[in-house]
């Protein structure tokens, strides 16, 4: 690839990058502002971004009134008053009446707002902020209240009911999953990879069937030769394969031969050889793979919502088991299995997606979100889920934790995830070094 291409590939995945984490983000921040709205809790500011503000908006509506109809009514009546000897006075008493019919409409205005200034009491009347930030990491709600001010006020966080409080709280994890759906459906419209080992519906349609790598087993012929989760196997000594069992008998019955395995990997093709060896594992031939054959499989457009509700479902029980036996494996000891990602690696990872097709990044984007709504519902402080937990504890004790020791409790937990995410930033750029180092090199 060369240098002019890979400084345009580095900055569409970034670009790319903070498209996806602004939509993940802001999908889940408008869960919070829609419930809150609808509560009637006040939303002070809703920002794509985070601060400083570069500029905001304020749209309100104003009661006007519309002239459709007049009428006038002209009356003149006379009145004598007698005076003494014989002189009187003569009134002439006219009445004008104006009669004017109005329309009741409403008036949408507009007020702009330049830079991060503070926005004064007076100018909160004119409802919530929107604004655009500086910082694209996603965007952010604030809303009044939500750090246990205003307590005596109808349209403050606090002053709700438990239920509704729980409600707005949850509602970002649920908007991240209605995403997920949203996401996925759309890409079963258009046609989505998916593996073919399972049923498919008889309406499904299939296409463009390949043999994948789903999985590479570390210290392998496989790893040596450098194959990667994904790669499409197109043939093995020139001879194609129907299915992968095929290939997978093939490869056993060669054992102490190399084989040239022809490799496409996004729009690259390239050749491999490889020995296969006795894999303890299974007692039989292989390079230590798992592979798959897979298609891009499409419904038509009502059975596409179905399945791509179905799928989301499916997808986010096994990300719940996948968290499941990866605590489970830090409190028995077991260590770490998963391998994972932070930000640098998921930006790594987006821009490898998006190379191999916009369906596959619709798909990876879906799983993100799926990601995000589970690890948000945690337990853990700061955590939606944690602010839940104080709730429930509420609910349990009929009074609320003390606003200062569960402030106290969110900055340590949130303290505690970014040291996380140093951590795991830090395990990403050691992992991907390689990769930014050819980026550098090929650049500069």
């Amino acid at each position: 690839m060369t240098k002019k291409l890979e400084i345009i590939f580095m900055f569409l995945t970034i670009i790319t990058f903070f498209i996806v984490l602004s939509v993940l983000v802001l999908a889940h921040e408008l869960g919070h502002f829609m419930t809150a709205r609808k509560f009637g809790v006040r939303a002070e500011e809703f920002g794509l971004g985070f601060p400083p503000r570069i500029f905001g908006w304020q749209v309100w509506r104003e009661r006007g009134l519309k002239k459709i109809a007049e009428s006038e009514n002209i009356e003149m009546a006379v009145k004598a008053t007698p005076l003494a000897g014989g002189s009187g006075i003569i009134e002439e008493i006219i009445v004008d009446e104006k009669k004017e019919v109005d329309e009741a409409f409403w008036v949408r205005k507009f007020r702009f707002i330049k830079g991060g200034r503070e926005i004064t009491q007076d100018e909160q009347k004119y409802g919530t902020v929107y604004s655009i930030n500086w910082l694209p990491l996603g965007g952010f709600v604030k809303i009044k209240g939500e750090n246990g001010e205003g307590e005596n006020e109808p349209d403050s966080f606090v002053s709700r009911p438990i239920w509704q409080r729980a409600i707005m709280l949850s509602a970002g994890v649920i908007m991240n999953i209605v995403l997920a759906a949203v996401l996925i459906s759309a890409g079963f419209m258009i046609g989505l990879p998916q593996a073919l080992d399972g049923e498919l519906s008889a309406r499904a349609q299939v296409s463009d069937k390949k043999i994948q790598v789903v999985e590479v087993i570390k210290n392998t012929p496989a790893e040596l030769a450098g194959l990667q989760i994904g790669d499409v196997i197109i043939n093995i000594d020139n001879n194609n394969f129907s299915s992968y069992q095929e290939l997978q008998n093939y490869v056993a019955s060669n054992i102490g031969h190399k084989l040239t395995y022809k490799i496409k990997r996004g729009q690259d093709l390239s050749e491999a050889g490889i020995i296969p060896e006795l894999m303890p594992e299974t007692n039989r031939g292989g390079i230590g793979v798992a592979i798959t054959e897979t298609g891009i499989v499409s419904y038509p457009w009502y059975l596409a919502i179905l399945e791509g509700v179905k799928t989301t479902v499916l997808l986010t029980w096994a990300i719940i088991v996948a968290f499941y036996e990866l605590i489970k494996g830090l409190i028995f000891g077991a260590g770490v299995t998963a391998d994972l990602s932070g930000p640098v690696g998921i930006a790594t990872l987006t821009g490898q997606v998006a190379r191999m097709g916009f369906v596959y990044l619709l798909q990876f984007t879906a799983l993100l979100s799926i990601n995000l709504a589970v690890i948000n519902f945690f337990p853990f402080p700061a955590l939606d889920g944690g602010r839940i937990l104080f709730l429930i504890i509420e609910k349990i004790k009929r009074s609320p934790v003390k606003r200062e020791v569960e402030g106290a409790i969110h900055n340590v937990g949130f303290a505690l995830l970014m040291l996380l995410v140093l951590i795991v930033t830090f395990r990403d750029v050691a992992k991907f070094g390689d990769v930014f180092q050819n980026i550098w090199e090929k650049i500069f």
